[in-house]
């Protein structure tokens, strides 16, 4: 952070909008802090190695986000936390221009103060709702984003609205040809809402894979699924070596697994949207 603290000072804390607390410590497990929303740990970031990933499903999505074109990117992320992805991008892809959308002020505050971006870093946040926010971005993004990112949780859920198809229409509406789409998705047994979210993102963009632990695309325990989808092939070639070695073993599903995977799951639509199951902290693995 900005300034030395001792281990057991208070940790820097705010009230969020919705009533909740969001603090930013240091990681028990790790180098780095990590923000807490409730008791539960969003984000880790490592200011001295923003390449640093810890949690499991960031590092799958950085390894998708390492296969795009090289050079520069355009993104648009849907939920701050602590920015993790975009200091990412911004480590990986020096002089690419992000958009971050972010509800809660009070959160964007503190990681802004207690976790300071790089100086010179393209990053600008606007305050809002997600779904109301993709509308008031600039015009040129439209068809221009190489990577668009949703992991939006309030009070630890996905909410309903961003989880349909009409939703989904509007974030395909920002990527470029070759664009890519990253959606977090927290699941347990059964995996009911993740496969109704795969067979409507499936519905707008083509091209869908799977990235998760075994046991969770399994359906055996709860965790988070990355759906990554395109309406061109995706850039998985490296993909199942990289994913299968770790840090953290998991698997790819593409093809006809996504789709056995999301068969008889029925598209989900503003009229019948809902939240995402409550998550648990176990989803969170170090």
């Amino acid at each position: 952070m900005g300034r030395t603290r001792s281990k057991d000072a208070e940790p820097p804390s705010a009230r969020l909008d919705h009533g909740g607390i969001a603090s930013i410590a240091p990681s028990s497990f790790t180098t780095g802090y990590e923000l807490i929303v409730d008791g539960t740990p969003q984000s880790h970031v490592d200011l001295d190695d923003p390449t640093h990933l810890h949690f499991e499903y960031i590092v799958r999505m950085g390894a998708v986000i390492d296969q795009l074109p090289g050079g520069p990117l355009t993104a648009v992320h849907l939920g701050a936390g602590a920015l993790t992805i975009p200091r990412y991008v911004e480590a990986t892809r020096p002089g690419s221009r992000q958009q971050v959308i972010e509800l809660e002020a009070p959160l964007a505050a503190l990681v802004r103060e207690h976790l300071p971006l790089p100086r010179g870093a393209s990053i600008r946040i606007r305050i809002g709702d997600a779904r109301e926010g993709i509308t008031r971005l600039p015009g040129a993004l439209t068809g221009a984003c190489d990577l668009v990112v949703s992991d939006v949780y309030s009070g630890a859920q996905t909410p309903a609205h961003l989880t349909s198809v009409e939703f989904y229409r509007e974030l395909s509406a920002l990527l470029a040809p070759a664009g890519v789409l990253l959606v977090n998705v927290a699941d347990g047994p059964g995996l009911a809402f993740a496969r109704r979210q795969v067979a409507t993102i499936a519905h707008v963009l083509p091209e869908v894979a799977l990235l998760a632990d075994t046991q969770v695309l399994k359906g055996r325990r709860f965790g988070n699924l990355v759906i990554a989808a395109s309406a061109s092939p995706l850039p998985t070639e490296w993909l199942p070596r990289m994913l299968a070695a770790g840090p953290h073993p998991a698997k790819i599903a593409q093809g006809a697994e996504v789709d056995a995977f999301a068969q008889g799951a029925r598209i989900v639509t503003d009229a019948d949207a809902v939240a995402s199951p409550k998550p648990d902290a176990s989803i969170f693995l170090r």
